[in-house]
């Protein structure tokens, strides 16, 4: 069965595009091939480091969080190796292990550890422990961890969100890792097994389950197994779990947040949880692929316009909400309380390299490219050893990456793909050689049936020249497809008007070969480059590296009156630690601001920094009137940002005084510590002990819009209905009050709906007590309006805002006041 690897392992798509809008046909064509990681050795100073950093630093750092957090335990108490209880608060804590030895196992093959393999041995020793003998493994289940209940009920298969399917997937993408990297089956067998108890369990036969899978990346990973195996089952399950989506066979609730609210072809807007839709359509496009489906293809062009025209951040990243980890209305792009989980921008990645390899258009590796220099590898601190969960766009200090997390979905993430990188450098498709990427390499591609050496020497992204050295063993004619980046053009992001550049007058770039210049054929965004290759051609690419201001759509307010600034694929950011006083929001970037640039390699591993002057707004003291102040200021790469220590940060940029802040005075508000209460009092020697917890944005003295204007830190609380919940405000010091006004919080969502209270009060603390006010005023419930209350004035060292919510909706505050 596994003879056929090599010929499998190849597969590509093979397809035309559709077109822009997705509504018409394609043919079959040679497929388009991945040019194997292990066949491209990367030697810059950009991505050489990082995906050492990762093998040395992120990867040992993450398996020692599977061991301190009982990741590994877990595997050994479902294998009967240990007693104990059940560790971790998810069901698909089983992932991260499976996560980090996929990474694990492309650094093996790019660089052999011995330590590291006879590691994964005995990590894999203890998944095989843990399987039951019929194939099924989710330790949570095997278990029987009653806490977890909630997820996966009483018995296998119970629930579709228990993760069980998405275990398998990544059990099944990590054992094809390993086995491509070792040539060893031992996780490849148990992924096997598994699978086959899927196939079995799963389907359209009586007495099988007839449901989608509910957290997708089992559709990946099938797709992979049968890529290795040849066993047709396993494309075919992948190919069922798609078609099962959105159509409630079982009598389960539709979900949009599952992309599960209407069939796939019926789909139209990119909706629901952001990763779960990377993996989803990434796993349709193999399914579309690998069974020549026109109809399934053009479905995700269609929901890729969708994201790519309405819903992608500048940086590549998708996902606008933390309610339901997902996307928000059309054009909602908030910048301050933007999600952009790091798995998102990778599922991206993901999902985009599949539409290129379908249809050999450079758009979508523009967007690949936008974000793989900015929303994923923000996500990693450069020391390798933190994590962002979330990337936002904008911060005021209070964001800081960590080692791990309660859901610790992103560090695994991180070293999966970081190591995985050059594999999305180079790809073949007959007589043609598809240069995707630029960075220092040197790399060898099986081409017209010849092995052609590549050597780009470049300094990009902090540089435009690349020069690429073609050696074939003996004169081949074939060609050569060079990717001309959309940033060169007039488009950010190729097709759309999403984003666009408030200058397009720029310079050309241009082509040269053996140092002739080149009247090139430009085709989807390729330099089509026809010729009998001697060994030793120089193809020379050279991009003038301006620096360019961007605007967004009129109809993403949150970026109204702000212009973001890039140079070549890096967006670059306003940090606090770079300004005089440490301040981002009370400053603007004249559209005709002037910058300079130079390279500083003893600063953040090595950037390209830009320098330019800022206008400040200054307020007096005394007499409130703002004046404005030039000061000279540094922007840095968004995907650098925190790694100084905690500052304030901005990559949209005012343009105009009108739309800048000056640094308001701290207030009582602002002073005070908050905290919300998360579960009712813990008795302990006699004493009730609450467990409380930060409760950020409600004195940040950002003034809201209206009650559904999320573009600014709000306080919502989550999973929370109809109960009764509080803020607590605690002083520094002992203050007279006598009113409050508070902004509520109020808008639609498929996850649940957040709505204006049914009542409220203040109470005041009076040494361990608290007592309710006097009010003087109604307490109003009304939204889009400060709700003001006065009272008989109290001294107190803190004040608390207790809350009904309405019976059956959930709710939050956006803003909190105290005078």
């Amino acid at each position: 069965m596994l003879k056929q690897i090599v010929l499998l392992s190849v597969i590509g798509l093979g397809f035309v595009a559709c077109s822009d809008h997705g509504d018409q046909g394609y043919v079959s064509t040679e497929p388009i091939v991945e040019v194997p990681f292990t066949g491209v050795h990367l030697t810059d100073y950009f991505w050489a480091p990082r995906i050492e950093v990762n093998r040395t630093v992120s990867i040992p750092s993450a398996f020692r969080q599977c061991e301190i957090n009982g990741r590994f335990d877990n595997f050994a108490l479902a294998g009967g190796l240990i007693k104990g209880e059940h560790k971790g608060d998810f069901p698909f804590d089983d992932t991260d292990p499976y996560k980090i030895i996929e990474g694990a196992s492309y650094s093996l093959a790019v660089e052999y550890d011995p330590k590291l393999d006879a590691y994964l041995d005995s990590v894999i020793t203890l998944i095989g422990a843990a399987q039951e003998p019929d194939g099924y493994l989710t330790t949570c289940v095997t278990n029987k961890c009653e806490r977890l209940n909630r997820w996966w009920g009483t018995h296998r298969w119970e629930k579709l969100n228990s993760h069980e399917l998405y275990n398998s997937g990544h059990l099944y993408e990590a054992a094809v890792a390993h086995y491509q990297a070792t040539g060893k089956r031992s996780l490849l067998d148990v992924a096997i097994k598994n699978a086959n108890l899927v196939c079995k369990d799963f389907g359209p036969g009586e007495g099988q389950k007839h449901v989608p899978s509910g957290h997708p990346i089992i559709e990946m990973g099938l797709a992979k197994m049968y890529k290795v195996t040849g066993d047709r089952k396993y494309l075919d399950m992948a190919k069922y779990f798609v078609e099962e989506t959105g159509r409630g066979t079982d009598g389960h609730r539709l979900s949009a947040y599952s992309q599960d609210h209407k069939p796939i072809l019926d789909q139209e807007e990119i909706v629901g949880h952001a990763v779960r839709a990377g993996y989803l359509y990434s796993g349709v496009a193999d399914v579309a692929a690998l069974t020549k489906d026109s109809a399934y293809f053009n479905a995700i062009c269609r929901i890729w316009d969708n994201m790519a025209t309405k819903k992608l951040y500048i940086t590549g990243g998708i996902g606008s909400r933390a309610q339901g980890e997902g996307f928000g209305p059309e054009y909602e792009l908030h910048n301050h309380s933007a999600y952009c989980e790091t798995c998102a921008s990778i599922a991206n990645v993901y999902w985009n390299q599949r539409m290129f390899l379908a249809t050999g258009d450079a758009k979508y590796i523009d967007v690949l490219e936008r974000a793989l220099y900015n929303g994923v590898i923000s996500g990693v601190s450069l020391s390798g050893d933190k994590f962002f969960y979330d990337n936002p766009l904008e911060s005021m200090g209070q964001h800081e990456r960590a080692p791990w997390f309660g859901c610790a979905c992103c560090p695994g993430n991180v070293t999966r793909f970081i190591a995985s990188i050059p594999k999305y450098m180079y790809a073949t498709q007959g007589n043609n050689i598809y240069v995707n990427l630029y960075a220092g390499s040197s790399s060898k591609v099986v081409v017209a049936n010849d092995t052609v050496a590549l050597v780009q020497k470049t300094e990009y992204p902090w540089d435009g020249i690349v020069k690429l050295t073609v050696s074939p063993q003996k004169p081949t004619s074939f060609n050569l497809r060079l990717r001309i980046p959309a940033w060169t053009g007039d488009e950010p992001i190729p097709g759309s008007d999403l984003y666009t550049y408030t200058k397009r007058n720029r310079q050309p770039y241009a082509v040269f070969i053996n140092g002739k210049p080149l009247k090139d054929k430009t085709y989807r965004g390729y330099v089509v480059i026809d010729r009998e290759w001697q060994a030793g051609d120089v193809v020379e690419l050279r991009i003038p590296m301006e620096v360019r201001r961007i605007k967004a759509h009129d109809k993403v307010h949150a970026d109204e009156g702000l212009l973001t600034v890039e140079r070549g694929p890096v967006i670059y950011c306003l940090e606090g630690i770079d300004m005089p006083d440490r301040h981002v929001f009370n400053k603007y970037l004249p559209e005709d601001a002037a910058f300079t640039c130079q390279y500083e390699k003893d600063k953040l591993n090595g950037i390209m920094e830009l320098s330019t002057v800022v206008k400040e707004l200054d307020r007096d003291k005394e007499s409130g009137i703002v004046s404005e102040k030039e000061y000279p200021v540094k922007l840095i790469p968004y995907s650098t940002w925190n790694n100084r220590g905690n500052a304030e940060m901005a990559v949209w940029i005012p343009a105009s005084a009108a739309y800048a802040k000056p640094t308001p005075e701290p207030s009582i508000a602002s002073r005070a510590q908050s905290f919300t209460l998360v579960s009712a009092p813990i008795q302990k020697d006699g004493i009730a002990h609450e467990r409380r917890e930060w409760c950020y944005g409600v004195n940040d003295q950002w003034d809201p819009k209206s009650s559904d204007d999320m573009s600014k830190p709000y306080w919502y609380f989550w999973l929370k209905e109809g109960t009764q919940e509080s803020i607590e405000y605690v002083f520094d010091k002992p203050e007279t009050v006598r009113n409050v006004q508070v902004y509520w919080l109020d808008f639609d969502h498929y996850d649940g709906n957040f709505r204006v209270p049914s009542s409220w009060k203040i109470q005041y603390r009076t040494g361990n007590d608290w007592k309710d006010v006097a009010a003087q005023s109604e307490y109003g419930c009304k939204k889009d309006c400060y709700n003001s209350v006065d009272f008989m004035p109290v001294e107190t060292n803190g004040l608390k805002l207790v809350i009904q919510l309405q019976k059956g909706e959930s709710g939050g505050v956006i803003e909190w006041k105290v005078n």
